[in-house]
């Protein structure tokens, strides 16, 4: 089939060298345009631009896809498909329409759970043991279209929201081929989601980054795997805001108020929280770099208390 990819991060551009080694002919690249990116605020292209870009592939960087820019864009390319991928813009009704077989999507979660923004990191967050990828049929409304296929996955205990990440990028590449595929060969199923047992997630923002000791020691550790890589969790130390990087449940017994040090040593800091305690393996000093806990107390002392 004739497809037009739409993505943008490197969720995306998985699925886009994925799809490069299909049989389907990818025509055009739509993503999201450069943006300022460190210090001197240089232009950077996305992922997928990055990707596109070396295959020699047509790009297209509209501001907006609801002007009729894109629109007039697809119909000169006259797609079969758009096969769409964290694209990072809901695309209007006409768009959706103008291919033969409509739009198709990857999804990282198990539809109807976790529609929106940040279905991984949240998986991980809520301590969920389980989630997976979906590909659907776009619909007007966010990810509420139709389901095609699914695949499920454990989530290991201290996998970190970068590390399922990067394995359900691999996992919807595949999906989304064999998605085209069925497609192709008119033996795609559809499913419709039960649209009332649908959950929202919300974007991950530095709100969230401060460790609430108040919470059990799993949820604690999913905190940090959560939000590893970005924005990482937080917590004051020795009066610092330290970023903490690893953590891990303790099996000290403690009736210390929550937040309270009761150790640190060799194996970390550890702190009490409601109903145990949690130990602190990995953190970072303000302008320093990431490290042992264990190594960085042997500058810093702590007094147990």
């Amino acid at each position: 089939m004739r497809v037009v990819f739409m993505g943008t991060p490197d969720f995306a551009s998985s699925s886009l060298v994925r799809l490069l080694r299909s049989n389907h002919e990818v025509i055009g690249v739509f993503t999201q345009p450069d943006k300022p990116v460190g210090r001197g605020m240089k232009l950077q292209p996305s992922p997928v631009k990055a990707v596109a870009l070396e295959a020699g592939l047509p790009v297209y960087q509209p501001e907006k896809v609801k002007n009729g820019e894109a629109l007039e864009i697809l119909k000169e390319l006259q797609p079969d498909i758009l096969a769409v991928v964290a694209y990072g813009k809901l695309l209007p009704e006409d768009v959706l329409q103008l291919p033969k077989y409509g739009a198709v999507n990857v999804h990282g979660s198990l539809l109807p759970k976790y529609r929106g923004a940040a279905p991984i990191q949240w998986a991980v967050l809520n301590g969920d043991q389980t989630t997976g990828v979906s590909t659907m049929f776009l619909a007007k409304e966010m990810d509420a279209g139709d389901v095609i296929f699914s695949e499920e996955t454990p989530i290991g205990e201290q996998e970190t929201a970068g590390e399922l990440f990067d394995r359900l990028a691999v996992m919807g590449a595949e999906l989304l081929v064999k998605t085209l595929d069925a497609i192709e060969a008119g033996t795609a199923p559809r499913t419709p989601q039960n649209h009332s047992e649908a959950t929202f997630t919300t974007m991950i923002t530095k709100d969230l980054c401060p460790i609430d000791w108040n919470r059990r020691p799993r949820e604690i550790v999913k905190h940090v795997c959560g939000l590893s890589p970005w924005p990482t969790a937080t917590a004051e130390l020795d009066g610092q805001t330290m970023k903490i990087h690893k953590a891990e449940a303790s099996e000290m017994k403690t009736s210390a108020a929550p937040g309270t040090i009761i150790a640190a040593g060799k194996q970390g800091i550890t702190v009490a929280c409601a109903d145990g305690a949690v130990t602190i393996t990995e953190l970072q000093a303000p302008g320093k770099k990431r490290m042992r806990a264990a190594d960085w107390l042997l500058g810093h002392p702590l007094s147990v208390g």
